[in-house]
């Protein structure tokens, strides 16, 4: 997969003199996009199971590569849906021998080595959830239903040469995500945010790239490569082999194993 800096610079800073918002439209979109996932059979994803290579960058430059897996598991929302729902739990386990370990919940964050369990920052935690509240593929899965969501249909365009349609979601915290859907099967292709740094003030733009979607069982489509951009720098890319959808998985591995040491939390 290539990244075209011309399309991206088309993408980002040009918009149509004719485009208008649209809301009604918007949610057409939204819904075609979660139609081209799987319906209400990717809505009902209870577990997901990705296995991989995942790359790290600094400065646009690789550095680190581990085979990861990444196993998910959704709360489904309470009825009436909650603003700003985080219900899902992620286990990361990287290394060759699976042995580094993050385990993310709606309410902490722990890495556990050979060492122990260490509690990671509140800081870190944010930048997680803030991260999910603002990922199309958690939106159409588990935030369609919430108070205030509102759906802007926001013209249309040429991405990486193929005509696509952009759509603003909006919630009533005031978070805001652009994401450009292919014009012909309606799935998102990607997506951006804008957040402040919380030490200068400055504007950080944060860019998800999705790409080769495959069907991971039950008609439930994900993508097999994700990459992630700051600033216009690749910082992250997921290269999948294997994805399932609503695995057997042990609810104990989103927890500490029993008596594994409890560390100083991180600073």
């Amino acid at each position: 997969m290539t990244f075209d800096r011309r399309a991206f610079l088309s993408l980002a800073l040009a918009s149509p003199p004719s485009a208008q918002i649209r809301p009604e439209e918007g949610r057409k979109l939204a819904y075609r996009a979660l139609d081209a996932l799987g319906g209400e059979k990717y809505r009902r994803m209870h577990h997901r199971v990705e296995q991989g290579r995942a790359y790290s960058f600094y400065q646009g430059q690789m550095s680190g590569l581990t085979r990861a897996t990444i196993t998910t598991y959704y709360d489904m929302a309470p009825d009436p849906a909650p603003e700003s729902f985080v219900g899902l739990h992620e286990r990361q386990a990287l290394g060759k021998k699976q042995d580094i370990v993050y385990i993310y919940t709606p309410q902490t964050v722990h890495e556990i080595t050979y060492r122990g369990a260490r509690l990671q920052t509140e800081e870190t935690l944010g930048r997680w959830r803030e991260s999910l509240l603002h990922n199309v593929l958690y939106i159409l899965h588990s935030r369609l239903d919430e108070p205030g969501l509102v759906f802007d249909a926001m013209g249309s365009d040429i991405y990486e040469n193929q005509p696509v349609n952009k759509l603003e979601i909006a919630d009533r915290a005031g978070r805001a995500v652009l994401v450009v859907l292919d014009a012909g099967t309606g799935l998102p292709m990607r997506q951006s945010w804008t957040r402040r740094d919380p030490r200068s003030g400055l504007p950080i733009e944060e860019v998800t790239v999705f790409a080769k979607y495959r069907d991971i069982g039950g008609g439930v489509l994900w993508p097999y490569v994700i990459r992630r951009e700051r600033n216009g720098d690749r910082i992250f890319e997921m290269f999948s082999d294997q994805v399932q959808a609503n695995p057997e998985v042990d609810g104990s591995l989103f927890k500490i194993p029993s008596g594994t040491p409890i560390l100083p939390p991180a600073k």
